[in-house]
């Protein structure tokens, strides 16, 4: 028979991962406080938006993550590492967000505070390697790398790239597309630039020209930016 969950025990799990979430967002902002030198307790409280941020960095003191003296709010050796994890999940969803979905800035502010929060470690090195291991945010915000990272460095790329990262004489398979509007998406799919079609990179300068089939076609460097491939071997 089925264990029925009780409408306590929904509610006291909810509880528990909206406080979880506010410490987070606590941890969040103390490593941007950190990075612009800042790191009063004052200026980290006037900061966040949670509610009772005193007794949520009380806790996270308590807990062995921050440590508070001399009215400053600073890292734990393991609490650093922990606030290191939460910081990659959040960057790497902004660029997600914002580089590879086209979201607005406003709506990726308000979208990646979610994702945050429920992305594994599996999850979010794979995303890191569909992005090309990302040095920076959107914000120019340095992302922590992970261990995805340094695999890549010694032995493999990034499995998704953008078509103006290709080199010269490389093929790929166009994965998706995200231009700015429709109207644009369906001119490039009247030549035949699609996902699943197999795209020659010919030149960068002083445009970008590509081959599809027999065609040679000049593209923008805005349009082309927005096109995602996975390299192939075939020679085309």
């Amino acid at each position: 028979m089925p264990v029925m969950q009780s409408k306590n025990d929904t509610f006291s799990e909810n509880t528990a991962h909206t406080k979880r979430d506010s410490k987070e967002h606590i941890l969040i902002r103390v490593w941007d406080n950190k990075e612009n030198g800042r790191d009063s307790i004052d200026e980290l409280v006037k900061r966040v938006k949670e509610a009772n941020p005193l007794e949520l960095v009380q806790e996270l003191a308590e807990e062995g993550t921050l440590i508070i003296e001399n009215g400053k709010v600073l890292f734990t050796k393991q609490g650093e590492k922990y606030a290191e994890n939460i910081i990659r999940r959040h960057r790497l969803a902004e660029v997600l967000l914002s580089e590879v979905l086209a979201v607005d800035d406003k709506s990726a502010r308000s979208q990646v505070c979610g994702f945050e929060h429920i992305l594994t470690a599996d999850v979010t090195d794979s995303i890191c390697t569909f992005l090309g291991h990302p040095l920076h945010c959107p914000h120019g915000m340095p992302i922590p790398r992970g261990e995805c990272c340094a695999t890549f460095k010694r032995d493999v790329g990034p499995l998704i790239r953008r078509l103006i990262d290709m080199k010269i004489g490389e093929s790929g398979k166009i994965v998706f597309m995200s231009p700015k509007t429709h109207l644009r998406l369906d001119r490039l799919m009247t030549f035949g630039i699609a996902p699943g079609s197999i795209i020659k990179l010919h030149q960068k300068k002083p445009s970008i020209v590509v081959q599809i089939g027999e065609t040679d076609l000049a593209l923008d460097y805005e349009i082309a930016k927005n096109i995602y491939v996975k390299q192939v071997n075939e020679i085309i």
